[in-house]
């Protein structure tokens, strides 16, 4: 069935960070039929942990820092009537406590990147890094939780595979969640969105400058020894889900 306002499509995108996930915001913001929320957990998470991320206090002032009203928000009426809501989440955001049942009214995907990538980004804007901060672990368990409920494993996308073949992977997703295709997921006009997170200026550079989807770049060594030791215990993680992700053909 095809959504409409009376009855939207609300697509939860759950991902680590450094992980083409605000290029990929980028591309659903872009359709005219879709609204985007960007992280509405983080200012829990952030409120809850008191991780020092860049920008912490600004985004606890800023956000919702009550899960509850969070989870309100996402479930209840979709912003201007849009016919899809796309809500970019980051996995690591979802801490225990919160309540799981709310995510099961959602149309759930998972995105993914190759640990060694996302942690050799990942230092860039953040001094350190662990397993738990890049979210595989959790994204992995969310993802079974899903499966379960549903009967079914929903969909994956590998960042890296996603970067050969944008336009042949967003037609296939759009196929599996029965919505049209557009072009207009292929590029964007650079800057900034009113969208973005109050921490997009710690993190977004990159992607105010884009204008669509770059090829993957070769991967940059990192030499952090931390790091590397959170890549390699997220590891088993990401290969887990690595082998749900969608196949396609770059050819059309």
């Amino acid at each position: 069935m095809k959504p409409t306002s009376e009855q939207p499509l609300r697509l939860a995108m759950w991902s680590g960070p450094r992980n083409i996930s605000t290029a990929m915001m980028r591309a659903w913001e872009n359709r005219h039929d879709c609204a985007v929320v960007d992280e509405p957990l983080y200012a829990h998470y952030l409120a809850h942990t008191g991780s020092d991320h860049p920008g912490a206090d600004e985004v606890i002032a800023q956000g919702e820092t009550d899960w509850r009203k969070v989870v309100t928000d996402l479930t209840g009426p979709v912003p201007d009537a849009a016919p899809i809501w796309y809500q970019k989440h980051m996995s690591h955001h979802l801490l225990d406590h919160i309540a799981r049942e709310w995510i099961f009214q959602l149309c759930n995907v998972f995105l993914i990147r190759d640990p060694l990538e996302v942690v050799a980004s990942y230092i860039k804007s953040r001094a350190t890094v662990s397993a738990e901060d890049i979210g595989l672990e959790q994204e992995a368990r969310l993802f079974d939780q899903v499966a379960q409920k549903t009967g079914q494993a929903p969909p994956v996308i590998d960042a890296r595979e996603f970067l050969g073949a944008p336009e042949a992977h967003l037609r296939a997703l759009c196929g599996v969640l029965a919505i049209d295709f557009t072009p207009r997921m292929l590029s964007w006009p650079a800057g900034r969105r009113d969208s973005d997170g109050v921490w997009a200026p710690h993190w977004y550079d990159a992607v105010w400058r884009s204008t669509g989807f770059e090829p993957a770049h070769p991967a940059t060594p990192v030499h952090d020894a931390a790091a590397l030791r959170a890549a390699d215990q997220a590891r088993p993680w990401y290969e887990a889900l690595y082998r749900h992700r969608l196949r396609v053909s770059p050819a059309r």
